[in-house]
């Protein structure tokens, strides 16, 4: 069965992780209900260059600036997927409280914003219903769904600390985007790879974007690893 996940990109910095994980899903044969908030939409063009309106969104557009290869994006596909199929892109106005995933009736298998911006995180731990993304994420919280968010932002002051308890505290998963080294990491795609695993890895996505701990996999550590090119 088609997975369906809730992607929303807000404004915290970290456009290339949201960008990713929206490819990786496409790949991978989940259909995605995609909603951008204003500020997600500076931090796209601010950090890739890319610009995506909210208000005129164009799949075509988006799928030719990110394009979805489900071989390159290292995802594994069910034996009824074809090997050119990607899931479907739906996109949401976070003005749209009209929008499908804004009822809990709409069902989805989970939802992700990132990246989780302070006053998003803020938000959704206090329950307030102020845009579509925030609505979503309430949705998910009292469906009891899967609820993951990304905040990448450092260093955390006490608030959003509190706000990170409180988030977790009523359902969702806090999964801060601090890459790990231990797989030879050598480019910065490798770091964002390693987040949108994890990610991958809550949402019950099969992947192989990064090397296990304990994996004998020979493709990884990618060639020039940093313990090779040290001094």
């Amino acid at each position: 069965m088609t997975k369906k996940i809730v992607v929303a990109i807000t404004g915290g910095s970290g456009a290339p992780y949201a960008v990713r994980l929206v490819q990786v899903l496409l790949g991978a044969g989940c259909d995605v209900y995609l909603s951008i908030s204003a500020s997600g939409a500076i931090v796209l063009k601010q950090e890739l260059g890319v610009e995506i309106s909210p208000e005129d969104f164009s799949e075509r557009d988006f799928r030719a600036a990110f394009p979805t290869d489900a071989q390159a994006l290292r995802v594994h596909r069910s034996s009824d997927q074809t090997k050119s199929e990607t899931g479907s892109l739906h996109y949401c106005h976070h003005a749209n409280m009209m929008a499908p995933i804004a009822s809990g009736s709409f069902l989805t298998d989970g939802m992700v914003v990132c990246p989780c911006s302070g006053s998003t995180l803020s938000a959704i731990a206090h329950s307030l219903n102020s845009n579509l993304i925030q609505r979503a994420a309430e949705v998910h919280l009292k469906e009891r769904r899967k609820l993951i968010l990304v905040p990448r932002e450092t260093p955390l002051s006490l608030p959003q600390i509190n706000n990170m308890k409180l988030a977790t505290e009523a359902g969702a998963v806090i999964l801060p985007a601090s890459p790990g080294f231990y797989h030879g990491a050598t480019e910065i795609s490798h770091l964002v790879d390693f987040i949108v695993a994890r990610i991958c890895d809550q949402l019950g996505i099969a992947n192989s974007l990064m090397k296990r701990w304990g994996s004998d996999d020979p493709t990884f550590p990618p060639a020039g690893s940093f313990s090779e090119n040290r001094n």
